[in-house]
């Protein structure tokens, strides 16, 4: 039975007594511990079902690698499935469930699969649901989304909160181990900004279980001193429970780190993660423990050597009082002496070589240790733990020559760098032979658009094992990542590590043929699936010879585990099976992340009420005193109209629109996009982004410009100011300005990035306020400061000057068709020119007015509307916009796409006017039929109202449309169905129903 040990427990608070329940049961364990260790230390064996058998699983390692401990954590809204017993902090209260099972843990109805397992093989679904096809809908499917998943989803809303946080460094080191330590030491001696980072709570690794001296001091001792000399420097940051979870392209990594989980009474977010930006990377990740392939070795109390170990030495538990270790390798006898010196029996050590061993061998011989060379385990016996090991020769030829009572066994069969995240961002991985490893292929790292590495594995992620090349190793790649940064490395000595057996920890290949003479068992490869020797065996026979063909068909090293245990049993199942080496089988792709991470993480503070985050102009508080209805236009709140006392928002529209035609309107139009272009070639690139002229703009003037994309059809439109000669500002729609400017951004970095030029998205650095109407340039005569008479400020030009003692630039440009200004002020000093404007616009009738009566006044001048008039399927030509594409240039995005056969087709539908006999407004998006019907039994269409709405200047419905030969058909009359039925009358006529020679925006 597992019990606590006294006077055992480097990381438990024996003073501090923790309450905490499993499965509804309250148990007790101290501050320090993990659920894991507080639940073997109460006698919990049984932890969890396996997904497809539902066998009984027990904690099988100590740290993220654990497949089996797998519990739903937390009631209501703090509730979260499917969190590593391993991997979380006791804290008082804790509330744990055990998970895929039912009705209980201990009796679980979906045992029964075990029976079936002959009929269950791997890849049976596949072979299963196809047919009948009928029983897709209503037989298969509910079946197949029951059993999919382990764990329950929450049901109630995260109560907790989440964030993002960005850092920059020049070296980031993943792993707090003594190698991430000694790496992390060398390069910030360099005076590199670093950054280092370990997922669990505490820093060293396992060395200080491991034991050994370095620099001549214990282990505990050496990581203290070094942790204080990091935290004494100015460029380093520390940063534990803080996961390496990804490294991707051009050194960006992202990092998962637990703020609350294990206080969850504390204020703040409960998770963070991390984006980081590093010039170099360095992964410091450690090794991981593989486990053996025999029968049985599934049964609660078989356990990897190492996380024994771990449970002894760091909590003091022990899982068992009888003990037999496993293994094939010298390792394993650091276990065994563990167990001993804690007072656990050893009942042998089971050894898989014949001859070899090192000190370590020696030392627990000395000890009274019984070993065993040359021997493996047939089968482990038990339910629900172990009772029983049948002993046999490693061979594995014939039945089990002995069997011992028990109730533990410590397996070990080597270790595995962790070279996942070497591996993310496309490191390569070679085949060490000696060592039965993959490791770090130094040749081929992962490297950056230099074509130069930056990412490097330190000690044992690199593959050196034993504790004084692990240091060496580490502070070398230190160096190197600090010099490759641009950093001169400092000339000091690297760690001196001294172990018990500095030999390396050399396995021999151990997949016993032991598990094919006890057929009425199975030997496991991976835990969390159910994935047996058999069934890699099994994958090979149909033909599945590509690893990556085989992780698919039986899920080896799928989900959570990610090839951490599985990985390499499985692989050499798969190579014996095709009788092949191991390097060329390969190895099975690692995915980010590391290990899961929650969806809060990676949602951060977008969730609920902030999930778009609304952006608010600096005038916004002055709309929402003054009674505006909102409209949202992209992730803006703009006002749609303000009514005022009776009046409905139709009235509040018609009343805005009259006011600013015959006296004088404000609009707040700060959301407008303002991206700066600026460089040598500044002129050239907008040649090439609009369809018309821009280098020919002179500065103090202004330029209306229209943007397509490659494919040639129309995406953005606004005008151009030319500031000086190499600097312009152009002005794009609301909901376009992040896309503009990504748009812009992608082509000077994919094609043009030879070009001198530089963009600034400056949208929400200045308020733009529009003063409109023919009282317009008397308003602004009476805040004074700036000459804006016609001569001094003409239409399309711009000038720089103080308005009523605020410094502006002024715009003479017009989107309604009056006189029209619009005022750019840095956004601090938005509210303050608004609120000179409106109270020396009292004496004027200067009225705000909104979205809605700036469309109806575009509307009324023929001004199209990126999205009303544009569907991504229109190009300028169908909107008789000819006139804004220059003749002169020979290219522009977009050109040659708009010369290809459909873009020139006659047939194309084109711009129009739209008038209703009866003056009523048209349906917005109604089709105009024609005669016929097409194949689908549907009237033909021959148009659509692309934008409608009740004109108060001319008092009738006025409308847009794109109609078949429109601008040649003037005056025929189109029918447009409404849901209603109604057919609705329309004549075509000009699009432009106000002024059209523009004699009111040129006074």
């Amino acid at each position: 039975m597992s019990t606590r040990l006294a006077n055992q427990g480097r990381l438990i608070d024996r003073a501090r007594p923790v309450t905490f329940s499993f499965n509804g049961k309250s148990l007790r364990g101290f501050a320090g511990d993990t659920l894991a260790s507080a639940l073997l230390a109460n006698d919990q064996m049984l932890v969890g079902r396996s997904f497809k058998y539902h066998r009984p699983r027990g904690i099988v390692a100590s740290g993220g690698e654990e497949p089996n401990a797998l519990v739903g954590l937390g009631q209501g809204a703090a509730f979260e499935p499917n969190q590593r017993a391993t991997t979380t902090e006791l804290f008082d209260g804790l509330s744990a469930q055990s998970q895929n099972h039912w009705p209980s843990l201990d009796f679980d109805v979906g045992a029964v699969n075990s029976a079936f397992a002959r009929f269950l093989p791997a890849g049976f679904y596949y072979k299963t649901f196809i047919h009948p096809r009928p029983f897709w809908k209503h037989i298969y499917e509910p079946f197949i989304r029951q059993s999919a998943g382990l764990g329950k989803a929450p049901k109630e809303r995260d109560a907790d909160s989440y964030e993002h946080f960005y850092f920059f460094a020049d070296v980031v080191v993943i792993g707090g181990g003594v190698a991430g330590l000694a790496a992390a030491k060398s390069a910030a001696e360099s005076g590199a900004k670093v950054l280092l980072i370990e997922q669990t709570a505490h820093w060293g690794g396992r060395t200080p279980v491991d034991g050994g001296e370095i620099d001549g001091q214990a282990p505990e001792d050496w990581i203290a001193a070094t942790l204080a000399t990091l935290q004494a420097m100015p460029n380093v940051t520390l940063r534990n429970r803080c996961m390496g979870s990804g490294v991707y392209d051009h050194g960006y990594v992202l990092g998962y780190e637990r703020l609350g989980d294990h206080a969850p009474e504390t204020d703040g977010p409960r998770h963070r993660l991390w984006r980081i930006r590093a010039a170099q990377v360095i992964t410091a990740t450690g090794a991981i423990e593989r486990p053996l392939s025999f029968a049985g070795n599934d049964v609660p109390g078989v356990m990897l050597a190492s996380a024994m170990r771990d449970y002894v030495v760091n909590y003091g538990v022990t899982p068992g009082q009888r003990v037999i270790v496993v293994t094939n390798n010298d390792d394993a006898y650091r276990t065994a002496i563990a167990l001993k010196r804690a007072g656990v029996e050893v009942l042998r050590v089971l050894d898989a070589r014949n001859a070899g061993g090192g000190a370590l061998m020696e030392e627990a011989r000395a000890a009274g240790i019984r070993i065993d060379c040359g021997r493996a385990v047939a089968k482990v016996s038990g339910g629900k733990r172990v009772t029983k090991v049948g002993i046999c020769a490693q061979e594995g030829q014939g039945a089990a020559l002995e069997e011992v009572a028990c109730d533990a066994v410590a397996m070990s069969g080597g270790w595995s760098p962790v070279v996942h995240l070497w591996s993310h961002c496309g490191g390569k991985l070679t085949w060490d032979e000696t060592q039965a490893m993959f490791r770090p292929d130094t040749t081929r790292a992962p490297t950056g658009a230099d074509g130069e590495p930056f990412v490097a594995a330190a000690g044992a992620a690199n593959g050196e094992l034993a504790l004084a090349a692990t240091l060496t190793d580490a502070d070398a790649v230190g160096k190197s990542a600090a010099k490759s940064a641009g950093f001169k490395p400092k000339r000091t000595k690297a760690p001196q590590g001294d172990a018990t057996d500095e030999a390396p920890l050399v396995p021999v290949w151990m997949m016993p043929r032991a598990a094919k003479v006890e057929l009425r068992m199975k030997a496991w490869l991976d835990y969390q699936n159910d994935v047996k020797v058999s069934d890699v065996q099994l994958a090979a026979r149909e033909g599945y010879e590509s690893v990556e063909h085989t992780k698919r068909y039986t899920t080896l090293g799928m989900a959570t585990d990610q090839g951490k245990l599985s990985n390499i049993n499985g692989l050499a199942t798969l190579s014996d099976a095709l009788g092949a080496e191991i390097p060329s089988v390969g190895t099975t792709t690692f995915r980010p992340p590391y290990t899961p991470i929650s969806f809060g993480a990676i949602a951060g503070e977008a969730r609920g009420e902030v999930f778009q985050p609304l952006r608010r102009t600096p005038i916004h508080d002055w709309h929402e005193a003054h009674g505006a209805e909102w409209e949202p236009v992209g992730h803006w709140r703009r006002p749609y109209a303000y009514p005022q006392s009776g009046e409905t928002p139709h009235d509040a529209v018609m009343r805005e629109v009259n006011n600013t035609r015959q006296a004088v309107g404000i609009l707040d139009a700060s959301t407008l996009g303002k991206i700066i272009v600026k460089g040598p070639d500044a002129g050239r690139f907008l040649d090439m982004l609009y369809t018309n002229m821009m280098s020919t703009l002179k500065p103090g003037k202004c330029r209306y410009g229209l943007m397509c994309s490659e494919n040639g059809f129309l995406i953005d439109d606004g005008v151009v100011a030319r500031i000086d000669e190499d600097t312009f500002l152009c002005h794009t729609t609301t909901g376009g300005a992040e896309h503009i400017h990504a748009h812009m951004e992608e082509w000077l970095q994919t094609e043009w990035w030879d070009w001198q030029v530089y963009t600034a998205n400056v949208t929400e650095q200045f308020a733009q306020i529009a003063v409109v109407g023919p009282k317009a340039r008397a308003l602004l005569e009476s805040l004074g400061g700036m000459d804006v008479s016609k001569e001094a400020l003409p239409f399309m030009a711009w000038a720089e000057g103080r308005l009523a003692g605020i410094p502006v630039r002024i715009y003479r440009i017009s989107f309604s068709g009056e006189l029209s200004y619009e005022i750019a002020v840095k956004a601090g000093q938005g509210r303050a020119l608004w609120d000179k404007i409106v109270q020396a616009g009292a004496a004027f009738g200067v009225m705000p007015y909104g979205t809605e009566a700036l469309h109806i006044m575009r509307a009324e001048k023929g001004f199209i509307m990126i999205g009303d008039e544009t569907d991504g399927t229109v190009i300028p030509q169908d909107l008789g916009l000819n006139w804004a594409i220059s003749k002169k240039k020979e290219d522009y995005l977009g050109k040659r796409a708009q010369a290809r056969s459909h873009m020139t087709d006659p047939t194309r539908w084109k711009l129009v006017g739209l008038e209703t006999e009866d003056g009523s407004v048209l349906p917005d998006g109604a089709y105009a039929v024609a005669e016929g019907v097409n194949a689908n039994g549907q009237r033909n269409t021959q148009g659509r109202v692309t934008s409608t709405y009740h004109s108060p200047t001319l008092g009738r419905g006025i409308a847009m449309g794109l109609v078949l030969h429109g601008p040649d058909r003037m005056g025929e009359v189109l029918e447009f169905p409404g849901t209603d039925g109604k057919i609705h009358k329309a004549k075509i006529v000009d699009p432009v129903f106000y002024d059209k020679d523009g004699e009111k925006q040129n006074v």
